[in-house]
């Protein structure tokens, strides 16, 4: 299969379910957006930042964070040296086990100087979001639906917007940075949407998925079959025993957005499928 074709095959299966209206969104984008990103990934070095967390209550949720640790351990296998970028109480959760860039600023403006001064520091060869919260258009942030959670928001948004580097962007329902890319053709959405856009935007039914995605293209070219070191239900109990809750129910589950595990597990398998790499290893 070629890379063309297996980023449209990518594009169709994260959005196959259609559960937030992706398959919309997904419209408004140029297809082969998952081979334009990967390519951003491709042989990299150095720092990158990848921005998740979406507040939900007092702490954040499942879907975003699972996605950021697969990419994470997929870069740093690579050769690239990942930093995950997050507020507390998920910056102090994941302190003790991976590179952890914390988010201080609560507005706007104290974001802008916070961004420029660890954009200047880290030299990032590129910036991540998967599942961030995205500014609407009257500078406040909100969930899905439809609360105001700028005061537990920490501001992400201008190391997207500042990088001199390429910038990716994770969503799965039209609230979260990089959707400011596609602002019209979501307007229609029960959502306030996100405004911030990116380089490059990726939809999927579930954000972690949108970087299970990402991750195929990688382990296609390194011939790495990088999928199958991902232990979901694994990160899904790392985070629950640090009190992570589902973002659709609110409990402290091993589930994302709702779903049971076996359906991220799916993702993996199908993924692995187009790739070859499922072939291969029943060949052997």
């Amino acid at each position: 299969m070629s890379d063309i074709s297996l980023s449209l095959a990518i594009e169709a299966l994260l959005v196959e379910r259609n559960l937030r209206n992706m398959q919309l969104a997904r419209a408004a984008l140029a297809p082969g957006y998952f081979l334009r990103a990967a390519q951003h990934l491709r042989g990299i070095r150095g720092n990158v930042i990848i921005g998740t967390g979406f507040p939900v209550a007092d702490t954040f949720e499942t879907d975003g964070p699972l996605g950021a640790i697969a990419l994470y351990d997929c870069l740093q296998a690579l050769g690239a040296q990942p930093l995950i970028a997050c507020g507390p109480p998920l910056a102090d959760a994941l302190a003790e086990t991976y590179r952890v860039l914390p988010l201080q600023a609560r507005d706007l403006d104290a974001a802008r100087v916070e961004a420029a001064e660890r954009l200047g520091q880290l030299n990032p060869a590129a910036v991540v979001s998967i599942e961030r919260p995205g500014l609407a258009a009257d500078g406040r942030y909100y969930n899905m639906r439809g609360e105001d959670i700028t005061p537990r928001c920490y501001f992400f948004d201008e190391f997207i917007t500042q990088a001199s580097c390429p910038t990716i962007a994770i969503g799965d329902g039209g609230n979260e940075i990089g959707m400011g890319n596609i602002r019209a053709a979501i307007a229609g959405l029960d959502i306030h949407p996100a405004v911030t856009g990116c380089d490059e935007l990726l939809v999927a039914d579930v954000s972690n998925w949108g970087a299970y995605g990402l991750i195929a293209l990688l382990a296609k070219w390194s011939g790495r079959d990088l999928l199958a070191t991902l232990a979901p239900v694994d990160i899904l109990d790392y985070l629950c025993a640090r009190g992570s809750v589902d973002g659709v129910t609110r409990a402290n589950t091993l589930t994302e957005d709702g779903l049971p595990p076996a359906e991220g597990m799916q993702i993996i398998r199908d993924l692995r499928i187009l790739t070859g790499f499922e072939r291969r290893q029943n060949q052997q």
